[in-house]
């Protein structure tokens, strides 16, 4: 009876055992299924956080790069030559109807060409040199639309005002000195009063020569066209807006 008593014992103990640790190989195996999929959770979190760094780095590079902008820029930018003074201009638009290239500069650049009645200039760049023709002006807004039978890529003009604060590129020749770049932010768009025509205003560096040059935002969009700089103060340049030559002229 004792043998019996005891075998009982001990199968009662070992079904208590093997319940027990059925029960923990239950509760392993979920804490097991919680673990994978909190793994899986946060391995999900950090490859939406690597996906999502990489894609801000990528805007960050791709939102302001001068050298990208500058290299797009520099083929359809030449310096000018009209008589005794130089300047910068700039293809835009579509190839002219007739064939050819239309380009902005500023009047003032080809005034004393305009004034004694002749109508050709000089476009240069990398060694080479093309001729050019005044076809208008325009006088109040410091503008001018020349034109040369040789073929360049025109720039594009930018559908929409320029903001404070928009990086920008200038590309043009100041002093004579070709193929150069400077950038800058537009520090105001300023809207004149009394008539006179609104400007832009940045604070790019720019010097004579850069007249009539491209002013370029991080879209690689013409905003402006560079015209003056006040010499009795730092950092305040100013250009005509694209809008303006782009209504005066229609060849955008």
């Amino acid at each position: 009876m004792a043998v019996v008593l005891v075998v009982a014992a001990l199968l009662s103990v070992t079904g208590v055992q093997a319940y027990q640790i059925h029960q923990l190989t239950g509760q392993l195996a979920d804490t097991d299924r919680r673990l994978g999929a909190e793994q899986q959770e946060s391995q999900a979190r950090l490859d939406g956080l690597e996906a999502r760094a990489r894609e801000l780095e990528s805007a960050i590079g791709a939102a302001f790069d001068p050298e990208a902008i500058a290299a797009a820029a520099l083929p359809s930018v030449f310096r000018i030559r009209a008589g005794q003074y130089t300047g910068s201009a700039f293809a835009v638009g579509e190839p002219a109807a007739d064939g050819g290239t239309n380009l902005f500069t500023n009047f003032h650049v080809v005034e004393e060409v305009w004034e004694d009645g002749d109508r050709q200039v000089f476009l240069e760049r990398t060694d080479q040199r093309y001729p050019a023709t005044i076809v208008e002006v325009d006088e109040a807004n410091d503008l001018a639309q020349l034109r040369t039978t040789s073929t360049f890529t025109g720039l594009v003009a930018a559908p929409s005002a320029v903001k404070s604060g928009q990086p920008v590129v200038v590309v043009g020749a100041p002093l004579g000195l070709e193929d150069s770049v400077t950038t800058g932010v537009v520090s105001a768009f300023r809207e004149a009063k009394g008539g006179d025509p609104p400007f832009i205003q940045f604070d790019a560096p720019i010097n004579p020569g850069n007249s009539g040059g491209p002013v370029i935002n991080d879209e690689q969009q013409v905003v402006g066209i560079a015209t003056a700089k006040a010499w009795d103060a730092e950092g305040i340049s100013l250009a005509v807006p694209i809008a303006t030559a782009c209504d005066g002229f229609e060849i955008c």
